[in-house]
This record gives C-alpha cells, structure tokens and sequence, in this order.
C-alpha cells in the first residue's frame, strides 16, 4: 500500500467528504454573486438559493458532527463561516 487512506465508504472514485463541501461552496458563491455562471458568465445573486444552500451545509455539519477528520472539519467549518459573511453582506447590499 502506498500509504494513501482508503476513503470512508469504500468508494474509490476520488470522491472526499472536502470535495463535496467545496462544490456546495462553489454553488453558494455563485448564487451570492461572488462568482461568474460558467454557462452564461453573468454574475447574479439569488440570496434565497444562497440561504438554502448554507443551510444544506450547517445540516451536513450537525449529522456529521464527531465522526470528521479535523481536516474535513475545518473546510466545513471555512466554507459555512465565509458563505454566512458574505450572505450578510450581499442581504446589506453590499
């Protein structure tokens, strides 16, 4: 073995628990602004979709809560803390 950890569920596709936030992530900065549609290159912002996909996040959080590496917790962690900021920035109008 090549020292390389066999992911939790046995899947072995390169899926990772980090992969799966950061895509919920990216989601979240697209429906906030911070970041272009990749098929239309327009900047919008849908703070109802924002909210929802923050709130898929802190659900991810609460059911996965004691079983995470502390390296997948700090990426929810991350990502959940600057999604809310920029979610209350984009609600000022800012």
């Amino acid at each position: 073995m090549d020292g390389a950890r066999e992911p939790r569920g046995g899947f072995s596709s390169g899926l990772t628990f980090e992969g799966l936030v950061m895509l919920f992530g990216t989601t979240g900065l697209l429906y906030l602004g911070a970041a272009p549609d990749p098929t239309s290159g327009q900047r919008r912002v849908d703070l109802g979709q924002a909210k929802e996909t923050i709130e898929l996040l802190e659900l991810l959080n609460e059911k996965t809560k004691g079983n995470l590496t502390t390296a997948e917790a700090e990426v929810l962690d991350g990502v959940l803390f600057d999604l809310r900021c920029r979610y209350v920035d984009a609600a000022k109008g800012g």
